[in-house]
């Protein structure tokens, strides 16, 4: 963890097995901390799904949140390339940086044919394969909807994302191809990552990255997280919700791990 402040002015959290296990709702004492948190700096959740997801995994979970503490909250869906703040009573997108027609179509190409390459084009699945997001595209070995105990079986070591990645980026040298989330695979606008997300919030909240905290669970050289840490955020790497919560106790106590 780079130097910085004890008490960071925002935190910014992964969502998917950082907050909540892999495209599951948060449970009751994560959203009775995020309010706390809440009521003490401000905070960012930067990570692969789509608004919808963000709204089912977290919004939905923080019940009665008063409007002045969700106008603290800074939602940055599909790794950055879309931002979301709470005013007025609702959620406004500040910005999206939209894929075009054609590179949608490559990046679909692409995925499908590398995973049928490679033999990781799974016939039993919960939910489609392949997502258009606007902004990304991403491929889900098992679907969408698959449950987590499948997920986690289908790669454990991360090994499959990795030839999957290598394959498709190969195919795409004008896109960014990121392994994601447990089975998945995402796609954007060049240069477009969790760094870019990290430095619109910056931009938009006037904060400085050096008075940021970053929590995420894929923070080593081949996770969807480790752009942060390249920026040179402080980071904190978690193996899951649990350990997520033990660190907000560190920051809401002004002791971090």
């Amino acid at each position: 963890m780079s130097d910085g402040p004890s008490t960071p002015l925002l935190v910014a959290f992964d969502l998917d097995d950082t907050l909540a296990a892999s495209k599951s709702p948060m449970s009751p004492e994560m959203a009775e901390r995020l309010r706390r948190l809440l009521d003490a700096a401000e905070v960012a959740v930067i990570s692969g799904g789509q608004f919808a997801q963000f709204q089912a995994q977290l919004v939905d979970r923080l019940g009665d949140t008063t409007p002045q503490l969700l106008e603290r909250l800074h939602l940055l869906p599909t790794c950055g390339t879309q931002y979301f703040r709470f005013r007025d009573a609702e959620w406004h997108r500040v910005y999206a940086q939209e894929l075009s027609d054609e590179q949608k179509s490559a990046a679909l190409a692409a995925l499908e044919s590398s995973a049928r390459g490679l033999g990781l084009w799974e016939e039993r699945t919960w939910g489609p394969i392949l997502e258009d997001r606007g902004s990304q595209i991403t491929f889900s070995a098992l679907g969408q909807s698959a449950p987590v105990d499948a997920k986690v079986a289908w790669d454990p070591d991360g090994s499959k994302r990795l030839r999957l990645r290598d394959a498709v980026a190969a195919t795409l040298p004008d896109l960014e191809v990121r392994a994601g989330g447990t089975t998945s695979i995402d796609i954007t606008r060049p240069g477009i990552d969790k760094a870019y997300g990290m430095r619109q919030l910056a931009e938009q909240s006037g904060i400085r990255l050096d008075d940021m905290l970053f929590v995420g669970d894929r923070l080593d050289e081949h996770g969807n997280d480790y752009p942060v840490k390249q920026l040179g955020v402080r980071c904190i790497e978690v193996t899951g919700p649990d350990d997520t919560l033990g660190v907000i106790d560190g920051v809401l106590s002004g002791v971090l791990a």
